[in-house]
């Protein structure tokens, strides 16, 4: 299907007169890795997983996108699929997609996987460098070089536009999104998230006014996989 000229890949399978069950990536993934969440609820329910603009088979976007623009294109998408108030399912980035998402639309229940709050420096030393380069003439054009040899692996595995992209999505703050969110929530998490700090889930509960948070220990970012029959059962248990 073509959104805004880009083609946006999906799937949509399962019990079409069933609720709608819309499942969201992370950052630098794609259908398959949600999919697996899908398949044991298509009996009852309508299944939708999207590949969201630059990863998996669906288009790279043309112009620098933010939360609020991939938010757009799962809006266009539903509305063309004629599906209203579903139950969302968002891993990472796809959590901060679906907590913009629930902040401004009608959605039954969120199931939200590991997603950050905020931009956050987990090297420390690369903005202390950047911010260098910056403030010094002459090796300004370093810069660039910093970034793809100090920065995140998601961010050396970027396209030039996807690099932009991710620069501008991580650094978008959801606090203000996360508080308009009234319907039933549960956030999943692993103890050893070393994408996520522990300061974020907490927020993430007190901001959202029904909201329960799951801690998985021994668990990293990708928890919802490593105990993946939990994550089925807790997800089957909540959206009953």
């Amino acid at each position: 299907m073509f959104i805004n000229d880009l083609y946006i890949n999906y799937l949509d399978f399962g019990n079409k007169k069933g609720d709608a069950l819309v499942l969201l990536h992370g950052w630098g993934q794609n259908i398959q890795m949600m999919q697996v969440l899908g398949e044991p609820f298509k009996k009852d329910y309508r299944i939708i997983v999207i590949d969201f603009p630059g990863f998996g088979k669906s288009s790279e976007p043309k112009e620098v996108m933010d939360v609020g623009d991939y938010t757009r294109i799962v809006e266009e998408l539903l509305k063309k699929l004629k599906v209203e108030n579903p139950i969302l399912i968002g891993h990472s980035f796809g959590g901060r997609v679906s907590v913009k998402f629930a902040s401004r639309n009608k959605v039954k229940k969120i199931i939200l996987l590991s997603p950050a709050l905020r931009g956050h420096d987990k090297k420390g030393l690369k903005t202390k460098v950047l911010k260098f380069l910056k403030t010094v003439p002459g090796i300004k054009n370093l810069e660039g070089w910093a970034k793809d040899h100090i920065g995140s692996r998601d961010y050396k595995a970027a396209s030039p536009i996807m690099k932009q992209v991710l620069v501008k999505t991580v650094n978008e703050d959801m606090s203000k999104d996360a508080k308009k969110i009234k319907v039933p929530t549960i956030l999943i998490y692993g103890d050893m998230d070393s994408e996520v700090p522990e300061e974020d889930t907490k927020e993430y509960e007190r901001l959202i006014e029904d909201c329960g948070l799951i801690l998985y220990e021994g668990c990293s970012h990708y928890a919802y996989l490593e105990r993946l029959n939990q994550t089925i059962s807790i997800i089957e248990n909540f959206i009953k």
